[in-house]
């Protein structure tokens, strides 16, 4: 059951940080960044959460660093986002949004599963599967000078912790550990694809 959590939390990891590299170089991009701001900005959203949450819970260095095969898959999709930008703006928004929802629940999985798996306790853990998730848009925002738009669109940090949580939940009744992150990715995706087509937001306070 380790080695398949082992490989679970490979397979997940690196397909997060491509697509949190795509969106990443489509920012960048938007933000009309020249090519070395695309490749500092896809590598910051792709791999941001997850040094974050390896320094937090004490995973040094982060495997983001350790492993040269991280850094290289953000800059390759980076740098081919970049040579094929006329293309990739005519991808349509609804797919961008639903890559990015994709990436956001590849992310909350492998970033509670490696939680889980260095015995940080459920509740922190589901914490730290968040954080994983929203981190990289959160300094990318900052690299680009604009609040982070996990602090006031839709439902975005909510769906990443929403679907953490109902990993460890199901991990706690028993399911089986993929299973369990099969499900808390699916419900992270489809909370935060929902919240877009249905526009639902968290209260805000209203301004005096």
């Amino acid at each position: 059951m380790k080695n398949q959590a082992d490989r679970l939390l490979f397979v997940v990891d690196h397909a997060g940080t491509v697509l949190f590299a795509m969106e990443g170089a489509f920012a960048a991009i938007a933000g009309n960044l020249d090519f070395f701001g695309v490749m500092v900005v896809s590598f910051a959203t792709a791999l941001g959460g997850g040094v974050l949450r390896d320094v937090l819970i004490g995973a040094t260095p982060p495997r983001a660093i350790r492993d040269w095969r991280y850094a290289a898959e953000a800059f390759t999709t980076g740098g081919a986002v970049f040579i094929l930008h006329q293309f990739a703006q005519q991808i349509p928004s609804q797919l961008l949004m639903i890559l990015d929802a994709a990436g956001l629940a590849l992310f909350a999985v492998a970033g509670t599963q490696k939680a889980l798996d260095y015995g940080i306790p459920p509740f922190i853990a589901i914490l730290m599967g968040t954080v994983t998730g929203v981190g990289g848009g959160a300094i990318r925002d900052i690299l680009l000078m604009r609040i982070p738009i996990i602090l006031y669109t839709d439902i975005y940090a909510t769906a990443a912790l929403v679907g953490s949580a109902v990993m460890v939940l199901a991990r706690r009744l028993g399911l089986h550990p993929t299973l369990a992150a099969v499900l808390g990715g699916v419900v992270c995706f489809a909370l935060r694809v929902c919240s877009v087509w249905w526009h639902w937001n968290l209260p805000k306070a209203s301004a005096p």
